[in-house]
């Protein structure tokens, strides 16, 4: 069973910065995908950041230029750095990994921005 642990959420000002960081179990090589997703009161989950197994990366339009994902397949590590930080992206930040056969999800870490 994988695990995903996800840390480094706060509260932060706006235009602040802050770096979350997933732990995974296993080791991420396995993975097709992993990515970043936030979920805002009375909102759907979204995907913030995607990276693939080759290091592609993919971004909501919302964190575009300032939002970077990135892997550390040594470490099994993914994080997100998030600069620039508005209001409007707070919320809980998950972590999740995808196979050819389902998607794993982590418990997630609260980001607060004041405004």
């Amino acid at each position: 069973q994988v695990q995903l642990v996800e840390s480094g959420g706060g509260l932060v000002q706006a235009g602040g910065s802050l770096r979350l960081s997933c732990a995974a179990s296993g080791s991420i090589s396995s993975f097709n995908y992993m990515d970043w997703s936030r979920q805002t009161p009375g909102l759907r989950r979204e995907v913030v950041a995607r990276i693939t197994s080759n290091n592609s990366e993919l971004y909501n339009d919302s964190v575009k230029g300032r939002f970077t994902i990135s892997r550390d397949n040594a470490k099994n590590m993914v994080y997100l750095q998030m600069n620039s930080l508005k209001p409007e992206d707070t919320g809980v930040y998950f972590c999740g990994a995808s196979t050819s056969f389902r998607h794993y999800w982590g418990q997630g870490t609260q980001v607060t921005v004041s405004s």
